[in-house]
């Protein structure tokens, strides 16, 4: 036991005893490069050469039927699903079906990819030997091939295909009141929807309509140069595929055009139902949202902490001019406010950003404030700034012996997450300096605070499989602590990679902030209720902080930011999750997409195991299942008891039923990860068709207070694609117009 240290925290708090036996030393005082030990793979064994893999023809058809893709004899590992295989021959092999150059087996993608990120890696004296590179390189590919974790799309599209491939997800851009730098707003989301990408907007500089241009009259104000950058977004098809390209644009609270800008997207969606219900094709891609403005992009407003104390406090709040500060108009904030809920109640726009929180827990205030977000709310850093996202799959680490061989381990085995971590953070921090980036200032920026976005995917199974329902305290504080240890043990690793290759080139102007925000995110994790985790877990959550903070005070921190939760769509197919990002299950139904072609209706694949752990007999589990099938649901099941339906509530109530996760659920889940997350969350709140105008306004109000950065909610019905309900252009000026706290305010309905 003489490794054993005690490790203190800054206020003198003693975090906990640990064992360097229990962490790989990833790097050592005596050597250039880092130090890589095994543990998910075996010497002389390679990854691949433990599945058994088989040929199949991957394939996508269209809702009609149409055959839009097809490759045959496509190779892939056997539990991989159907899905999985036809996501990764489609959205990611290189070269032309039926050319030579064409990919075709899952293990060329993943060599392309790690073998790709491992030569850099040796090019730039990531390692300590090639040995130590050999022992990373298979590392990753096991947990790439296992689906224990992903990298994002770009990387997939762009790496070993390019010499400089564009490997991050997520742009910020800034802007200035300029026709030049309009322009180039325009020319860079051009670029950055090219390869694959997205990216965020605070177009708050720009002046307002009500200011004059030069004195030849009055500019045009930022919501119609949306509609220029709008255009640009649905004419590039993003990464050249068949996705739409994914903006954010957010406009300040006290901008004179706000109220422009919050009904903006309400107006369009107006247009779109009426033109359904003439009879025009309602797809998400067809006419109607084909030839309406804004369809490209979230919009948000960015609210201080001031503006939402007035509108609680129902006070006054000033509009201001963007050239003099001076103020434009005065109104009621909460009248704002109400506006913003209402907006969102026709049509999901805007959601809203804290920007006191935000910065609060900004890594680099000296360098600049944090104003904007990438598409979905989860990077948020400095203007022209670049982030590389990549999701671990939960689910995986759920098991009944650890990596070991331990037979008496049960549950979420956290050990073997924190060595997914390593590997992780390793393997984005040398994408850094390795991609292509489509500004100077963003370039320049990525390499000087190498932000990364580590994040996970399907919690919502891995907590039905706890047992633990979604909204719960027990469920909530799991989720804290997991998160935790991921942010913790992810910035332990970033400051070992500093101890070899230098912390980020904006440290020293940002030190004591950046090591009090880990301090900050430490003394969160204390918080974390003990209650609920086991004591080993609660343990693991805290132990990373410390040696974070003391690593990095010694070396500093390779990355200035080092995770977000992003909603991982595609790469949660890829791994085959049944849930997505931070979300609960949608249903307890789902479509199995089979070999072969055609689709099997299935229970979610986490109900059986959960039944069979609770203690449910095999043929009282088959009739529970059964059930779930007929019935699309699992109210009215025999033999479930009553205190186990909360295990299986999901996000919408069955056909029929009653039981769904109430949308402050869904808040209070955020809220409990949001203290361990360098960026923040993204997730849509769903509220049922029923919720009003009032609900929603609360539920951002109660967002704020519960410390989120974001968020955004969707209610049930809202947009013309679903069932439809009409209500003309016309009712809806009128309808504004006409309200005493908005008469002669600054908004177009035209």
């Amino acid at each position: 036991m003489s490794d054993a240290k005690n490790i203190v925290l800054q206020d003198g708090s003693q975090a906990g005893t640990f064992f360097a036996s229990s962490y790989e030393a990833l790097a050592k005082e005596d050597c250039r490069g880092l130090q890589i030990q095994r543990y998910f793979t075996k010497e002389g064994v390679h990854p691949y050469d433990e599945i058994e893999w088989e040929r199949r023809v991957a394939k996508i058809t269209s809702a009609k039927g149409e055959v839009i893709f097809e490759q045959k004899d496509v190779e892939a590992p056997k539990f991989w699903s159907q899905t999985a295989t036809d996501i990764v021959a489609e959205k990611y092999f290189k070269g032309h079906v039926g050319k030579p150059d064409r990919e075709w087996s899952a293990r060329q993608l993943i060599d392309r990819v790690a073998d790709t990120i491992t030569g850099w890696g040796k090019k730039d004296g990531y390692f300590a030997t090639d040995k130590d590179a050999q022992i990373f390189n298979e590392e990753l590919k096991w947990l790439l091939v296992n689906q224990y974790a992903s990298f994002n799309s770009p990387v997939w599209f762009n790496v070993g295909v390019e010499k400089k491939p564009q490997c991050s997800a997520c742009f910020i851009l800034s802007i200035a009141d300029d026709k030049e730098s309009i322009a180039e707003w325009y020319r860079t989301e051009m670029f950055i929807f090219s390869g694959g990408s997205g990216s965020g907007i605070n177009i708050s500089p720009l002046r307002s309509s009500r200011e004059n241009i030069s004195n030849r009259g009055k500019s045009s104000g930022p919501v119609s140069f949306m509609k220029g950058a709008d255009a640009i977004a649905g004419t590039i098809r993003s990464g050249g595929k068949t996705r739409r390209a994914a903006k954010m644009v957010i406009l300040n609270a006290d901008h004179p055009d706000i109220g422009q800008f919050v009904v903006s997207k309400w107006k369009e969606e107006e247009k779109a139902k009426a033109l359904i219900a003439l009879g025009y094709d309602d797809a998400i891609d067809g006419d109607v949202y084909s030839n309406i403005f804004f369809q490209n992009a979230n919009n948000s407003v960015r609210a201080t902490d001031e503006f939402m104390e007035a509108a609680l406090g129902d006070k006054k709040w000033d509009l201001k001019m963007v050239k003099t500060g001076e103020a434009a108009e005065t109104l009621k904030a909460r009248d704002l406010m109400r506006l913003i809920a209402e907006a969102a109640w026709h049509c999901a726009d805007p959601g809203m950003q804290f920007d006191t929180t935000i910065n609060k827990w900004h890594t680099a205030p000296n360098t600049g404030r944090i104003n904007a977000s990438n598409p979905c709310s989860e990077y948020m850093h400095l203007d022209d700034s670049a982030c590389n996202l990549a999701s671990i799959n939960l689910l995986k680490f759920l098991r009944k012996s650890d990596f070991s061989g331990k037979s008496d381990f049960q549950g979420f085995d956290y050990e073997a997450f924190k060595k997914a971590v390593h590997v992780f953070i390793i393997a984005q921090d040398i994408t850094v300096d390795n991609s292509s980036y489509p500004t100077a200032k963003i370039e320049k920026n990525a390499r000087s605070f190498r932000e990364l976005g580590l994040g996970y995917t399907n919690l919502g199974a891995l907590l039905m499989e706890l047992w633990l329902p979604y909204d719960s305290d027990a469920a909530r504080a799991y989720a804290g602590a997991i998160t935790a240890v991921m942010t913790g043990e992810a910035y332990r690793t970033s400051a070992k990679i500093a101890e070899t290759a230098g912390p980020f080139a904006g440290y020293d102007k940002n030190r004591e902030a950046m090591l009090n925000v880990v301090r900050m995110h430490g003394d969160e994790a204390k918080k974390l209720d003990k209650q609920h985790i086991p004591r080993d877990f609660w343990d693991a959550a805290q132990r990373p902080w410390a040696e974070a903070h003391e690593f990095g005070r010694k070396f500093g921190v390779r990355n200035s930011q080092v995770s977000v939760l992003a909603p991982t769509g595609t790469i949660s197919f890829m791994m085959d999750a049944a849930t997505t990002g931070i979300e609960p299950a949608f249903s307890l139904v789902a479509y199995k997409k089979m070999v072969g072609g055609g689709f099997l209706k299935i229970v979610n694949t986490s109900v059986e195991p959960t039944l069979k752990n609770l203690g449910y007999k095999e043929n009282e589990a088959k009739e529970i299942m059964d059930y779930i099938l007929t019935h699309d649901g699992i109210e009215g099941a025999p033999h479930l008891k009553d205190k186990d339906f909360p295990i299986f509530d999901c996000a919408t109530n069955a056909p029929g039923g009653k039981r769904s996760i109430h949308y402050l659920g869904h808040v209070r889940m955020m809220a409990a990860v949001q203290p361990f997350i360098s960026g923040a969350i993204s997730k849509t709140v769903n509220l049922p068709e029923s919720a009003t105008v009032e609900d929603i306004m609360n539920t951002y109000i109660d967002a704020w207070k519960m410390g989120l950065k974001a968020i955004a909610i969707y209610r049930d019905k809202s947009k013309g694609a679903q069932p439809l309900w009409r209500k003309s252009k016309r009712r809806l000026s009128r309808r504004l117009a006409g309200r005493e706290e908005w008469k002669g305010k600054n908004f177009r309905l035209t």
